[in-house]
């Protein structure tokens, strides 16, 4: 099927506002208490951390709106949009949750509740799923369910949480090679940000500007140095709500840094670089063989130098919305980029729906 020309911008990473309500119903009774009324106006998410909450500060109207999906299909039509990719909100914090068994059942419930509120219900919507990365063989059932009998387009795992190794552990292999095998999308999402020697910090702004890319150099990182591209080269990650800057500070110091400091690997643990290739070599080959995605949107300073350096093939649209974004928001974005005379129209049509597509094997 071929995507009508009007509607060639995909939405990359879309947010849904989770009813929490409606998501409890999806929960096993024992895990609910004696009644509905039980767990009635409590999350069954833990808080994404205390700088969102024990703060005071202004944000966009209607920012973070349960807009529900009428609300989306307005938003897409307005804006001119296709197809939204559609993460969660509030499961951002999905890995502070420490009890495994209750990872395993929210994941579940999350997913069954955006299938049947979105994605059953448009073409419009796709998602990407909720997993419980603590443990990692529940999270390769739940990932086949999501991509096989839900059509999700794959899963997301938090940058950030409680007692998470680095997302390049092997802990997370088997959850790796799962998504190879059914060559569906893994996505890195920030947006819980304790733990980044920040909690203190005030205002909020600095939290939220550092907080995202902090989140993603760090997994980036873990994934690049302990060579998962290289154990799983069919696995496509994006990395997403970061933009393009920090993808530019891992290469130049990423590069420097090993050259100075060549990690002894005598068992073959680490990243295998081929002779002469450097980290930036590296990381720009992975990203030529469609491995490694950015979310972006469209007014970012260093697009067009980070185009110049790694190519076009890894940029992924994004609104964000509805965080503390709306539609004349997404308008003024893609104006910015459509009219930025540094990208070819070939690198616009790359960020605005190729590139999605490929990651998350869209129709063409």
């Amino acid at each position: 099927m071929s995507i009508p020309t009007e509607q060639k911008i995909i939405d990359g990473d879309g947010h849904v506002v989770e009813d929490i309500a409606t998501i409890w119903k999806y929960m096993p009774e024992q895990y609910v208490g004696r009644s509905f009324s039980d767990a009635r106006g409590k999350s069954p998410f833990p808080p994404i951390d205390h700088m969102h909450t024990a703060n005071r500060h202004f944000t966009p109207r209607g920012a973070f709106a349960n807009v529900g999906r009428e609300g989306w299909e307005l938003f897409l039509d307005d804006v001119g949009i296709g197809t939204t990719v559609l993460y969660t909100s509030a499961g951002l914090a999905f890995g502070k949750i420490v009890s495994r068994d209750w990872a395993i059942e929210l994941a579940r419930a999350y997913n069954n509740w955006i299938y049947d509120t979105y994605v059953s219900k448009s073409s419009r919507f796709k998602a990407m799923g909720l997993i419980p990365l603590q443990e990692p063989a529940e999270a390769m059932i739940e990932l086949r369910r999501i991509v096989r009998d839900l059509g999700f387009c794959g899963a997301m795992l938090p940058s950030m949480g409680a007692n998470m190794p680095h997302l390049g552990s092997e802990k997370y292999w088997p959850i790796y090679g799962e998504a190879e095998r059914l060559g569906c999308a893994i996505a890195i999402h920030g947006g819980a940000h304790e733990g980044l020697l920040m909690d203190d910090l005030s205002p909020y702004a600095p939290v939220n500007a550092l907080g995202h890319p902090m989140g993603q150099m760090i997994a980036f990182a873990g994934i690049i140095f302990n060579g998962i591209f290289d154990k799983f080269p069919g696995l496509r990650i994006g990395f997403m709500e970061a933009g393009s800057a920090w993808l530019l500070t891992c290469l130049e110091r990423f590069t420097g840094s090993w050259e100075s400091h060549v990690q002894f690997d005598p068992r073959g643990r680490f990243l295998q670089l081929r002779k002469g290739e450097k980290i930036i070599d590296y990381v720009c080959r992975h990203i030529d063989e469609g491995r490694i995605f950015l979310g972006v949107e469209g007014e970012e300073l260093t697009i067009a130098e980070a185009l110049r350096v790694v190519g076009n093939k890894p940029f992924v649209y994004s609104t964000d919305y509805p965080h503390e974004v709306d539609a004349d928001t997404c308008k003024h974005e893609l104006e910015e980029l459509r009219e930025n005379s540094k990208l070819t129209d070939t690198d616009k049509e790359a960020i605005l729906f190729r590139n999605a597509q490929r990651f998350y094997q869209l129709p063409h």
